[in-house]
């Protein structure tokens, strides 16, 4: 199993809610727990914390630390991968918040401007 593969597992979009654990997640990454803790000492993900302690995923999570065991696999160090889909992650969301804006923005000049009638 890929990096791509279980990447492509995880496409629940919008699902925050950390339901799986550390050894979960490594077995649907098919990563080790070291993996996902030193994804979490760069800062890419944080887990939440059970009540007993134990570190809590979400699927939002499992995408992203999927994106950085598929730079990693490709020979990228874990530093400039977590880095990378932390600019990848923002660039994502600038570019949802231009196209609604742009939504926005045609919709407006097409209720000032209404097309003229044939």
């Amino acid at each position: 199993m890929t990096a791509g593969d279980s990447f492509g597992r995880l496409d629940d979009d919008g699902d925050g809610y950390p339901a799986y654990t550390m050894g979960r997640d490594a077995q649907m990454l098919g990563t080790t727990q070291g993996f996902l803790r030193a994804l979490g000492e760069h800062r890419l993900i944080t887990p939440l914390r059970s009540a007993g302690g134990h570190r809590r995923y979400s699927r939002y999570q499992l995408r992203i630390a999927a994106r950085a065991r598929e730079l990693v696999d490709q020979g990228t160090p874990i530093e400039a991968a977590c880095r990378i889909v932390i600019l990848e992650d923002q660039l994502e969301d600038q570019l949802e918040d231009a196209q609604r804006l742009n939504a926005e923005y045609r919709r407006a000049a097409e209720s000032a401007n209404p097309p003229a009638a044939a």
